[in-house]
């Protein structure tokens, strides 16, 4: 019986799988265009569309949206709004018009629990600001656990308190979009982590409400008779059983030219024969090194387009 406005960018929309036809009637895309911004490449809309450098101006872009979401609230008559971290700033328009706001977290509980407080986040992590800060459990976390970042990951985390070319920390904007909803809904089970979901609730002060895990709908296997699996399976056949590596990175981690560089290196050392699902954005300028497919012939396979990942898996 919920009426619901989808908001986002017309590419975005239209890349979002086809609405089943018994709610399609419940639905409204609301497409508003992102601003263009200096520096960010033609029609990147998602991150999926743009590296790690990039992802500050898409957020810039994203922040441009702003005036037309409010006049699209103040014209909705909206009953409640969900948001997420980005747009930080529609809790603020959702508090003046009095609607009730709720904050999306596409994050799990244990890693929102290692930023602290909503206040933490908004004061982007504080003093936490070296990666060993983040190699050991924080000192609010009283139950015992071996759960902390390794190293590399710690480098990483110290950029989410670090303002990038947005002019905002994603902690801050974190920080003003969960301090200013009435609850928090998680992508995440109870049962599943249940003290780091407990723990939530106390350094927030607010209602949790687990949304569960959001399983994949599962497409249905490639074609048997399909160009793209007959060439890998001929391929996988000759291996044998248990010996391929799969590399498929997905559609969100973009590594820079120095990680796929250093990938590349590997699999030439490794002597192990390896399928690699190799798709990068379209405005990505990253490439292979020179010679690596010509070294790893025959041992390797590279496959630059859609690949039947379910087929392989399989295989």
């Amino acid at each position: 019986g919920h009426r619901i406005s989808f908001i986002s960018t017309p590419r975005n929309i239209h890349r979002l799988p086809k609405t089943p036809p018994h709610l399609a009637p419940s639905f409204t895309f609301v497409e508003i265009p992102l601003p263009k911004i200096q520096g960010l490449p033609e029609n990147a809309e998602s991150t999926m569309d743009v590296g790690p450098e990039d992802q500050g101006l898409l957020k810039k872009a994203y922040d441009g949206m702003e005036d037309d979401v409010a006049r699209f609230l103040r014209n909705s008559c909206a009953d409640a709004v969900i948001y997420d971290f980005s747009g930080f700033w529609v809790s603020s328009i959702a508090m003046d018009l009095g609607v009730p706001r709720f904050f999306f977290c596409i994050f799990p509980s244990w890693f929102m629990d290692s930023c602290g407080t909503t206040g933490d986040l908004i004061d982007e992590l504080k003093d936490r600001k070296s990666p060993e800060d983040f190699m050991s459990p924080p000192k609010w976390v009283t139950f015992g656990t071996k759960v902390a970042y390794k190293y590399y990951e710690a480098k990483l985390i110290v950029g989410v308190g670090e303002k990038n070319a947005s002019g905002f920390s994603d902690a801050y904007r974190a920080g003003i979009a969960i301090s200013q909803s009435d609850a928090v809904i998680i992508r995440h089970c109870h049962e599943f982590e249940t003290e780091w979901f407990n723990l939530l609730a106390d350094l927030y002060q607010k209602e949790i409400i687990p949304l569960g895990q959001l399983p994949p709908h599962f497409q249905e296997t490639e074609n048997p008779s399909s160009d793209n699996w007959v060439s890998i399976k001929e391929w996988l056949d000759t291996k044998t059983k248990g010996s391929v590596l799969y590399i498929a990175l997905g559609s969100e981690a973009t590594p820079n030219q120095d990680q796929l560089t250093e990938l590349a290196h590997g699999l030439e050392l490794s002597q192990l024969p390896f399928l690699w699902a190799f798709r990068k954005p379209a405005t990505s300028t990253v490439k292979l090194p020179d010679g690596f497919e010509k070294k790893t012939e025959g041992r390797g396979m590279v496959w630059k387009g859609w690949v039947p990942q379910l087929n392989i898996l399989g295989h």
